[in-house]
């Protein structure tokens, strides 16, 4: 296949007019759009959620955590105080209190042949029992089998937990012992001890909670959910669209076939290789302050917002532009136009901050073309595969994102404990390009300079980051180069490869026309 035809290339950057005004009334839309849709979202997440839980809990089930292994060198292991104001709902009738929700407490003993204790009383009454009795309040401590952090020193032992009569709710034995207790108001203690108040206590606690209300709540949040994606998708969409054509109609370029083909691959007929369809555009400006970086993540905040905007609404766009492509094998002009002018900002902000560092000067708040020392254009297809459509943007991008998860992500390391093999330390190292960032503007910082085959690799892997971008955002076919183009612009097209023309023959010796007189057969001394 061909490789899409490409515009012409865009006007030097500083020479742009200045920016193109956006309507108002299609950054309402977009807002209230990415509002709604968002909302929309997180609602029907929600719904799922509580719909899968409503479902687990079929049959009397609880929904419970996993059980963690408490022990302590002391009489009991207590809970933290659970306070419960239910207000007006502890008047209601029983029926809906059990409705509302119940706790299960499940404790086994590690020992099979030691008997436990689990009861759950006022925390007053509680704290009366263990007043002078030595025991540990339930946490990490006594998880890892060192109760020292969250012991309660104390001299006195206390009396069977069984022979008293203040708790609400108890149960003990061999074995597991379970409680199932109702909501109601109050300041609640769990304890766990030896029916005998012996010690050590050395158990397995797991806590369980069940709701009759999730399946109603889980229905709201879905219909909330369809309601709002109903309501908010289309007003996302013109919103993009109407800042699309404000920022610039896009004009499809003549020419056929789906750009399937490596951009930058010379032609069979010996045609220059084109260029590639993104071009990125980033110059160096000269007396850059040594120490406004050091600030420059609080001046870009206002950006940030905006653009988390955007990138919302860029994702719900793509998706949207993705299924039209599927159909028709063409992107909607209008939001093509808003997804590069999405990149365009972003670009900027990153070549003001800390993707690049390359000028002092404030972005300009506009996805349009602007005066602006970093730019970045993205031609429009004239038609795009619909077959590539469904695997490009993440099984063809797979080698460019490992790649840039390289040359961009953060390091780990993890680092494991030695005595039990249980505690793990995870940290993070700097990416290449925040190193090098990092690296030029510290010497920026002591030399008031930038160096400038720095500056030329750091924006050569935002340009590879770009041309990803956009292949991943489904706004070209060509499979993007494995190329570092450095330097501020973007490289020249590729002259095809042509054969080295021929040299001329030497000019023949006239000595050796005659007999003996070849090179072999001269005298070296004359």
């Amino acid at each position: 296949m061909t490789a899409q035809p490409v515009s012409d290339p865009p006007a030097p950057a500083g020479r742009h007019p200045g920016p193109r005004p956006t309507r108002p009334g299609q950054w309402v839309l977009l807002v209230v759009g990415t509002l709604l849709t968002a909302l929309g979202l997180a609602a029907l997440v929600s719904g799922l959620v509580l719909a899968a839980a409503a479902s687990a809990q079929q049959g009397g089930r609880y929904l419970s955590s996993p059980p963690d292994r408490h022990q302590t060198i002391t009489y009991a292991l207590v809970g933290p105080p659970a306070v419960l104001d239910l207000g007006e709902a502890e008047v209601s009738p029983v029926p809906f209190l059990n409705e509302l929700g119940s706790v299960q407490v499940r404790v086994t003993a590690v020992d099979p042949g030691q008997e436990l204790f689990v009861g759950v009383a006022a925390s007053e009454d509680v704290d009366r029992y263990l007043d002078g009795v030595a025991h540990a309040r339930m946490g990490a401590g006594t998880e890892a089998g060192d109760d020292a952090p969250d012991r309660v020193p104390g001299e006195r032992a206390p009396g069977r937990p069984g022979n008293r009569t203040f708790w609400a709710d108890s149960d003990q034995g061999p074995g597991t012992r379970e409680l199932t207790l109702d909501l109601r108001s109050g300041s609640w203690t769990l304890v766990v001890m030896n029916a005998d108040a012996a010690r050590p206590v050395w158990a397995d606690v797991q806590v369980g909670a069940r709701s009759d209300l999730l399946g109603p709540l889980a229905g709201g949040q879905l219909i909330g959910g369809l309601v709002g994606l109903a309501a908010g998708v289309p007003l996302l969409l013109l919103g993009a669209a109407g800042l699309g054509r404000d920022i610039g109609p896009v004009t499809p370029p003549r020419g056929t076939g789906p750009g399937a083909a490596l951009a930058g691959v010379p032609s069979r007929d010996g045609a220059p290789a084109p260029p590639y369809p993104v071009r990125l555009t980033g110059l160096l400006d000269t007396g850059l302050s040594r120490w406004l970086w050091l600030v420059k993540w609080l001046l870009v905040i206002p950006h940030l917002i905006v653009l988390a905007v955007l990138w919302f609404a860029l994702v719900v766009t793509t998706v949207a532009a993705g299924i039209v492509v599927l159909f028709t094998g063409r992107y909607p002009p209008s939001w093509f136009s808003f997804c590069a002018g999405v990149l365009r900002w972003s670009w900027r902000v990153g070549f003001y901050s800390y993707a690049a560092l390359g000028t002092d000067r404030h972005p300009p708040f506009t996805p349009a073309r602007a005066d602006y020392p970093a730019e970045l254009e993205v031609a429009y297809p004239e038609r795009l595969s619909r077959g590539l459509v469904l695997v490009k943007w993440w099984l063809l991008a797979i080698p460019h994102l490992l790649v840039l998860g390289v040359l961009t992500g953060g390091s780990r390391w993890t680092s494991v404990s030695e005595t039990d093999g249980s505690t793990t330390t995870t940290s993070w190292g700097p990416s290449l390009l925040g190193l090098l960032v990092l690296v030029a503007a510290v010497i920026l910082l002591f030399t008031g300079r930038y160096r400038p085959e720095l500056f030329a690799l750091v924006v050569g892997i935002n340009r590879w980051v770009n041309r990803v971008l956009a292949y991943v955002l489904l706004m070209r076919d060509e499979y993007p180069p494995f190329r570092l183009d450095q330097g501020p612009a973007e490289p020249p097209p590729r002259e095809a490869a042509m054969p080295p023309a021929p040299a001329d023959p030497p000019a023949p010796d006239r000595r050796g026309d005659r007999p003996g007189d070849s090179l072999g057969d001269q005298d070296p001394a004359r």
